[in-house]
Order: C-alpha cells, then structure tokens, then sequence
C-alpha cells in the first residue's frame, strides 16, 4: 500500500492524515501531535476555524521532526473569503503555527450560490490570493474543501494554479460517487473528512463482521476502505490507543468483494452539511 499519494504538481503527500477538529488548544494538542508523529504520521490537517492552531504548532514544534519531513495543512474560514483577507487570514495561521510556509493551504468552504450572488468571483479572488503566497513560496500545494464540481468548474477556469486536493466529507456509507469521479477526473487529489463517520457506521453489523474477518477494528476498516479507494483518510483523536490504532493501517489489505460490499452500503453516517445550504 502506498504510504504517499503524488500530487497534479509533483508534490508527494502522506496517504495519511492526522485531524485536529474538535481538539482543545493548549496542552491537549501538543500532546496529540506530539504523539501522532512519535507513532509515524507525518501529515498534519488543521484550520483556523478549529480554533487550535498555536497548540497545534506547538505540537509541531515540540516533536523533534525536521520540518521537511512534516507535511502541514490549513485552511481558510469562510469569513475571511476574498484577495485582501485571505491574505491577512494566511499570515495569521502562519504565526499561530509558527511556521515559515504550509505544504499545502485549503479554502474551507465554496462561496455558493445561496449565499452570495458573485460567488464565483469570490472563489476566484480568493484562490488569486493563494497563488500570490504560492509564487511567494509560502504555499507549495493549493487545494479546496467541500467544493462540488459545480464550484470547481468556474474556478479552474480563472485559475492560473488548478487545485491539487478537494477534501470532502468521505467514509462508508457517503462516498460522493459524482464529485470523487469529477476530481479523478481533472487530477484532483480527494482527502477525506470524517473517515469514520458517526456512530451508526462504528456500529453497523456488516463492517463489524468485515473487521472480526481480519482482526482489525470497524476504525481501521474505514480507513483502509478509504485508502483503498485513492482517498487519503484525516481520521482524528486525542486518545493516545487511538491515535495509534488508527495508523495501524497498513499491514492487511480488504479484499476486492469486501471493498464492493462496503461501496455499496446504504447511505448512513453522514453530517448533512453540503456547501450549498450551509449558513456559515
């Protein structure tokens, strides 16, 4: 199995990701980092809307890995959209992870339809600022989150620098079968959110039975499911036992009727947040 996914721009990315949702800043997530690169991930996703980032650098800091080693991502909060502040937004995530530049830099969320009758012209100013800090090699790889193809399109015609990575919510049960084609497609590399969805895909009989088959977890089994599909999983915790089992990954393979079985699952687990009815 792959450890790397080789980006549109030659860049090479981690196949898999440590996320930091929903972890509280401080010395939770120093500790958490710290622990998930001693375990071996070298792929770091954060954003400032996570409202963790000085712990996170912190934990990058405190880990005793060479910076080049480390792949490190963010992203850019909705109401920081456009030229001018995307660029402030950019310079303040690079301080509070006390970086000198990010490998890779996501806008979170489209500006859609529903919300904004220029929306393709936001998304376009904000990816302008992006390439700026690209060209200024402050950024080595330019991406999106949560866009659908119909966001994509009109972006990557003004764009100079077409996207490397759409992460999108991912795991079994909500696959995204039209947006994952549309990126394989254009040579869009997809990350997935969520990887194990909510409880309802932990606890569904069928990935139970597929995990006891190869003594693994249902955990493990979504992630390598994921993995499986090109689609590098950003599973998160802050339990150490966790964190390390859901590394674990890469020392059995799903076989191919298995995988079928688990593309095929009813749709279960998902979040409900799509970009275009999203309030935020």
């Amino acid at each position: 199995m792959k450890t790397y996914f080789t980006l549109n721009n030659g860049i090479k990315i981690p196949s898999l990701g440590f996320g930091t949702w929903k972890t509280p800043d401080g010395e939770t997530a120093i500790e958490s980092i710290k622990k998930a690169v001693e375990i071996g991930y070298k792929h770091i996703d954060a954003a400032a809307i996570y409202a963790n980032e000085e712990g996170v650098g912190a934990g990058i800091k405190a880990c005793g890995i060479e910076r080049k080693d480390l792949f490190i991502t963010s992203k850019l909060w909705n109401a920081e959209r456009g030229y001018e502040s995307t660029l402030k937004a950019f310079e303040k995530t690079l301080e509070d992870l006390q970086l000198d530049y990010l490998d890779l830099y996501l806008i979170h969320w489209p500006a859609a339809a529903h919300q904004f009758e220029n929306w393709q012209e936001i998304n376009a100013e904000t990816w302008r600022a992006m390439e700026k800090l690209h060209n200024e090699g402050k950024i080595k790889s330019l991406g999106v989150s949560n866009f659908m193809p119909h966001h994509l399109e009109p972006l990557m015609k003004t764009a100079k620098i077409q996207p490397s990575i759409n992460q999108i919510e991912y795991h079994p049960g909500f696959t995204q079968p039209d947006c994952v084609k549309f990126c394989t497609d254009n040579n869009i590399q997809v990350e997935g959110w969520s990887p194990l969805g909510r409880g309802e895909v932990l606890d569904n009989e069928m990935l139970k039975n597929i995990a006891e088959k190869y003594n693994k977890s249902v955990a493990q089994v979504c992630i390598r499911w994921a993995l499986q599909n090109n689609v590098i999983p950003l599973p998160k915790s802050v339990t150490p036992h966790r964190i390390e089992e859901n590394f674990n990954v890469f020392d059995f393979e799903i076989s191919e009727a298995d995988m079928i079985a688990i593309d095929a699952m009813e749709n279960i687990g998902a979040s409900g947040l799509t970009p275009d009815t999203v309030e935020f």
